[in-house]
């Protein structure tokens, strides 16, 4: 897909929307008819078919995001680059099926393309949180997910597969793989629990809900591996019995009369991880890295409306934050926080427009290089710094299946300096990163 696209779709998407005066509502569509401009999705019903599927529990949905972004400040490079990802999911339900009670299917299927400049910024977080997955190296096309859930009451489910892991530490206004809400990582999840919780692996697990609402109150515990990619089954891990056990819950609240959440959450590795310390005179002696076992990491979130236009419509304006702490040895992303505001629907006849500002700091434990007493006046050489960043974006609805944002990042990067081609130690400055993305849901 060419650069020129983009470009020629955001000129036409624009046009339409200055035409369109009533968009639909940006939720799980009961339907998928109606004309051009305000149906939910690109490709409409099929012809009624997609309406038949959905009425017997299987929903086909597809999007595709574009990114052209770039470095205009600061960094470790300036330059712009394009890239993409594509997402394809497919749910079923087994009761609407005429099976049995219960049972829900997922099934993901994921491949980007282009280039991303997540290694241009000199920052641990990616700037695009949308092309890091599947993987970050680009194109490449892989299953994130299949997974399948069983409930055996009301209330109980148990859970199986190759689940996608960024569907936890869910948030109102901040969450994500950066094609809808934020672009950069931080504030689409936190960052302290990636390192024992990887993406795609296999596990399994159970699911309460209290109120038999989801969005009330869920409670949810997995084992999963400690080790996964998304281009390989996870098979080939299972006999390592590196292990991952995590649990999150989540309520919903009515603070002041109006809606929020409140989500923790915890997880523990068994894996054995390479230190983020190391002696020179062990390496040397040994011939390899130290090793560390285990690690650990728990997280909060909250999302709080200040104002909705209606109870539970899911718009109006609202405050979030995160906070995250691990264990900063082999995870040296020891402390994370994050807040901003938020904000859905505001602005009369622009009910899909979205818009959110937010800021994060992220402590490191610097990983270090300890060296001989005698070699080095200095016993210890650290090589980052704590980081932090500032987002903003605003969502513009040309139709509820095509969105255009622009995009604004400042960040002060957790690198210090890079080696350039002559061998030199170059500063890494705050960069300023601008960007433009679109979305098509087909």
């Amino acid at each position: 897909m060419r650069r020129s696209s983009l470009i020629f779709a955001v000129v036409v998407l624009l046009g339409a929307s200055c035409g369109t005066q009533a968009l639909a509502a940006d939720a799980a569509p009961t339907s998928y008819s109606g004309d051009f401009l305000t149906r939910s999705t690109l490709t409409g019903d099929w012809d009624g078919y997609r309406d038949d599927l959905a009425a017997w529990g299987v929903t086909l949905e597809a999007d595709l995001t574009q990114v052209e972004q770039g470095v205009v400040a600061g960094g470790k490079s300036t330059a712009w680059q394009y890239g993409g990802r594509i997402d394809l999911i497919a749910n079923l339900d087994t009761q609407k099926l005429g099976l049995w009670p219960g049972g829900f299917a997922t099934l993901e299927v994921e491949g980007n393309f282009g280039t991303g400049i997540n290694l241009n910024t000199g920052a641990i977080d990616p700037v695009n949180t949308n092309q890091i997955f599947p993987d970050p190296g680009g194109h490449n096309f892989n299953v994130p997910q299949l997974s399948f859930m069983q409930f055996v009451s009301p209330y109980v489910g148990v859970l199986a597969g190759k689940f996608d892991t960024m569907s936890s530490d869910q948030n109102e206004f901040a969450h994500g793989k950066g094609d809808t809400q934020f672009m950069n990582l931080a504030f689409n999840i936190n960052p302290v629990a990636l390192v024992a919780a990887p993406y795609s692996p296999l596990g399994a697990g159970f699911i309460v809900l209290p109120t038999k609402d989801p969005d009330a109150a869920v409670l949810n515990a997995v084992v999963i591996q400690s080790t996964a990619k998304a281009s390989t089954p996870g098979f080939d891990h299972i006999s390592s019995n590196d292990l991952t056990f995590a649990g999150e819950g989540r309520v919903r609240t009515h603070f002041f009369g109006l809606t929020g959440h409140q989500l923790v959450g915890a997880e523990y590795s068994n894996k054995q991880f390479t230190s983020i310390d190391q002696r020179l005179d062990f390496i040397l002696q040994n011939r390899r890295l130290a090793k560390t076992d285990g690690s650990w990491a728990v997280y909060y979130n909250f999302d709080q409306f200040l104002y909705e236009t209606d109870k539970h419509s899911g718009r109006g304006v609202g405050l979030f934050g995160r906070f995250g702490a691990a264990d900063g040895d082999p995870n040296f992303l020891h402390y994370f926080f994050s807040a901003g505001v938020g904000g859905k629907g505001i602005i009369p006849d622009r009910a899909n427009d979205e818009f959110g500002l937010g800021y994060y700091y992220l402590n490191v434990a610097n990983p270090t290089l300890q060296l001989p007493g005698s070699l080095l006046s200095s016993p210890s050489v650290a090589f980052l710094r704590d980081e932090w960043g500032f987002e903003a974006y605003y969502n513009l609805a040309a139709t509820p299946w095509a969105i255009f944002t622009p995009d604004i990042q400042v960040i002060g990067p957790a690198q210090k300096r890079q080696i350039t081609s002559g061998a030199t130690a170059e500063h890494v400055g705050m960069a300023t990163v601008l960007g433009v993305r679109m979305r098509l849901v087909f």
